[in-house]
């Protein structure tokens, strides 16, 4: 690289320091799974501004809150680096407002209940009207072509009608909602990576879009493998516990460790030894002081031990015992055994790696004090990692954007609070 071209590059990082710097962003999301999206596109750079009602705001401002005078740390949680402006959508002048920052700003993003933007007048085709190039992101419950289309949706309800529950518990249990709200959370992630998509496109055309998610769609596609195996069997996928969905081998699960708590576990995962010619097997038997087995032709195959599951948890379960759960990862991942302790939320807040790589953050609220939030995972080596700010207290930013965005003087923004419209 010769001079000219590294000057040129340089500048271009100043100009440009993240993947999304310059990006404007109008969130007009709620609860968790536009919020996500939101948030995503923020810690990726861009400058979402989250709009909300007067007084009200966003509902998950009090959810679960415990507090009468602090928004609830649910809401802090999914709402980091975003900026609020509050303006009334249902007011003439508040609804100017909105017109002119959709003018000024890339990305639209709602998952208002079905026909809410309708009747606000805000569904795709309105605010494309305001501006062609705008990236409209929605999330809903089902798709447009599902008969519960018009369906109010949540997690536990995507979770249960996309399938997860369904192939989730003991095999001779009920079945049993996952506990990560990865139909929320995933289908915010899926809308960001075709919002990301949609910006590059545009690119090319200088023409925005429609991207939908039903969440319902989502958590299908995090169970891809389920269809798989549906289609092997020619029958619905029936639960197995903590084993695999995918493969039949054995050990696949979790044992219990010294300590007796709840969560004093480790997962031992080695449904993949066949491609590797048992030397996961070997190595765990050697680990755990069975040495004597790793002839022993009714263990031979993973196909075998499959069949002699029980019998493989009773040779393994003595000394999984004997071990805390953090001993026995680092044993059995040392030996080459895949291996994972179930480390809870306490276990996880006081890792100084996640605090390390930013992944924690302690923060410091206006009102709620020192609190913990969760940052962004994906590393990017020509993007550097965002720092986390604080969640913005309802309005925080209305006067600043509507300054520094559409020019307006301190006349115009008070004559627009007199009129409830901000």
């Amino acid at each position: 690289m010769n001079q000219h071209q590294k000057a040129i590059t340089t500048e271009a990082v100043l100009e440009h320091p993240r993947a999304l710097t310059g990006v404007k962003v109008l969130d007009l999301t709620q609860w968790e799974a536009g919020s996500a999206c939101a948030q995503s596109l923020a810690f990726l750079g861009a400058d979402v501004f989250k709009v909300e009602r007067p007084k009200l705001g966003d509902p998950a401002r009090i959810a679960s809150a415990d507090s009468a005078d602090a928004d609830s740390l649910y809401f802090l949680v999914l709402n980091s680096n975003k900026r609020s402006v509050t303006i009334d959508l249902q007011n003439k002048k508040g609804k100017e407002v909105l017109a002119r920052l959709i003018r000024e700003c890339d990305v639209f993003l709602e998952n208002f209940a079905p026909g809410t933007t309708e009747k606000l007048g805000l569904a795709y085709e309105a605010v494309s009207q305001i501006n062609p190039k705008i990236i409209y992101g929605t999330v809903r419950g089902f798709s447009e072509e599902s008969p519960y289309r018009d369906f109010r949706c949540f997690d536990a309800i995507a979770q249960s009608a996309g399938g997860a529950v369904a192939f989730t518990g003991e095999p001779d249990g009920p079945p049993i909602k996952p506990g990560p709200t990865f139909a929320d959370t995933g289908s915010g992630l899926h809308l960001a990576i075709g919002i990301l998509g949609a910006l590059y496109q545009r690119e090319f055309t200088g023409k925005g879009q429609h991207i939908r998610v039903a969440m319902q769609e989502c958590v299908m596609n995090f169970g891809r493998i389920t269809f798989a195996r549906h289609q092997l069997t020619g029958r619905p996928v029936t639960r197995v516990g903590n084993g695999s969905p995918s493969s039949t081998a054995a050990p696949s699960g979790l044992y219990a460790c010294n300590g007796g708590g709840p969560n004093d576990y480790c997962f031992i995962y080695t449904a993949r030894d066949e491609l590797t010619g048992n030397r996961q097997w070997r190595a765990l038997l050697k680990t755990i002081g069975r040495s004597e087995l790793i002839d022993d032709t009714r263990f031979a195959t993973p196909e075998a031990r499959f069949k002699r599951k029980d019998e493989v948890d009773e040779i393994i379960r003595p000394w999984m015992l004997s071990q805390d759960k953090r001993t026995a990862m680092e044993m059995l991942n040392g030996a080459g055994v895949p291996a994972g302790a179930v480390f809870d939320t306490g276990d996880l807040m006081n890792d100084p790696s996640f605090r390390a790589t930013g992944m924690l953050t302690e923060i410091v609220h206006p009102t709620r004090g020192r609190v913990v939030l969760p940052g962004w995972p994906v590393k990017m080596s020509g993007s550097p990692t965002p720092p986390i700010s604080c969640p913005p207290r309802l309005g925080e930013h209305t006067d600043v954007v509507l300054h520094d965005l559409l020019g307006m003087d301190e006349a115009e923004i008070g004559e627009l609070r007199s009129s409830q419209a901000i």
